[in-house]
């Protein structure tokens, strides 16, 4: 006689499988690996988060809102523009350095490895990284209407270059870089803002 599928915990499941995309990206995880890791038959995890791609979509959701907010959550504080920017990086680089779990950022190491059958991926991580690049220039915009920078800062270069460094800092996390190394870019980019 069949016993009752066990009963599972869906968040639990998710974080799960969030960590696992975030180490491997959509590409290098396979059902069977989802299936080992949230410990599932693939039925139970289609059934319970519809497909591989909706449960990607999910993780990077749940990491945007967690983990991965730290830039909205240091550019919408009420500090000057230069402390934002500082509590930005140094947020950034304290997630994509900690001992124990996945390097660098979600959305960065997953975009790395997107075939063309799955490049809505793609570019639902480049709409990521974009909306990301926006908000840095949004704050540039308000720092140059506060007085806070000077008015003839190119807030739209600054911001791509801000916005580069960020996605670079995940990079080089991914590939070993200290706190300390990665720590000592922010200052000579930060000095562009005074």
């Amino acid at each position: 006689m069949a016993g009752r599928p066990r009963e599972f915990d869906r968040d639990i499941a998710l974080r799960k499988a969030r960590d696992l995309f975030w180490e491997r990206g959509f590409e290098g995880v396979s059902m069977n690996d989802l299936s080992a890791s949230l410990g599932l038959a693939s039925a139970r995890i289609y059934a319970a988060f519809g497909s591989k791609e909706s449960l990607f979509r999910e993780a990077i959701a749940l990491y945007e809102g967690e983990e991965g907010g730290f830039a909205d959550r240091a550019l919408e504080q009420d500090a000057n523009v230069v402390t934002s920017f500082r509590q930005m990086f140094e947020d950034a680089i304290a997630l994509y350095t900690r001992k124990g779990q996945p390097r660098g950022c979600m959305v960065v190491s997953s975009a790395t490895n997107c075939t063309v059958e799955n490049e809505g991926i793609g570019e639902s991580l480049a709409q990521h990284r974009r909306k990301r690049t926006g908000v840095i220039i949004r704050r540039l915009k308000t720092a140059v209407i506060n007085g806070e920078v000077a008015p003839t800062l190119d807030v739209n270069a600054v911001g791509e270059l801000i916005a580069a460094t960020l996605h670079g800092l995940s990079v080089q996390a991914r590939d070993g870089a200290s706190q300390k190394r990665l720590l000592a870019i922010i200052p000579p980019l930060l000095s562009l803002l005074k």
